[in-house]
């Protein structure tokens, strides 16, 4: 029996990403891990920036002058 398939030319990158994307396509609970990781991860991201990380350039620049502030603060330090 005899097949017409050519084996493609490919470079480097493109069979990496091929190796990853089968791998991927074939997992069943790693699917499921990573979504958890990815969602845990987005949520840590969120609370870490609405409450550790206020907007200090707003707060504290006069009259919307932010560039001024922001040179201000590092020439100073």
């Amino acid at each position: 029996m005899k097949t017409d398939v050519k084996p493609l030319k490919q470079g480097l990158l493109s069979r990496i990403f091929h190796l990853y994307y089968d791998g991927f396509r074939t997992m069943t609970l790693g699917k499921t891990l990573w979504a958890v990781i990815l969602i845990k991860l987005a949520i840590i991201f969120l609370v870490l920036k609405l409450f550790f990380f206020p907007d200090f350039i707003n707060t504290n620049a006069k009259n919307g002058d932010k560039a001024g502030f922001v040179s201000k603060e590092i020439l100073s330090r």
